[in-house]
């Protein structure tokens, strides 16, 4: 697995549902990009004035991440992203 430094995190998307509630089925490039991702992984946090300030996120949290952003990866044959904990907007109790 890839370990995340400083305040970067692992995410996998969850996939979105592909039929809507009217029952029509939406094409791969009509679905919109899915927020909600699983942390698979979580860095060790940011240094401030050489302190450690921890990380509000840990691994198995499901999230909702900024569109568009992070850094997309191939790993082991899954798609992942790498984001800093700041383009996380909130976690999904």
């Amino acid at each position: 697995m890839l370990k995340p430094l400083a305040d970067r995190v692992v995410i996998k998307m969850i996939e979105s549902e592909e039929t809507t509630k009217s029952g029509i089925i939406l094409a791969s490039a009509a679905k919109e990009k899915p927020q909600i991702a699983e942390v698979l992984e979580v860095g060790p946090g940011l240094k401030v004035d050489g302190k450690l300030v921890e990380m509000e996120v840990k691994k198995g949290d499901k999230v909702v991440v900024s569109k568009y952003s992070g850094t997309e990866v191939k790993y082991e044959g899954e798609e992942l992203i790498i984001v800093r904990e700041s383009d996380i907007l909130a976690i999904v109790k």
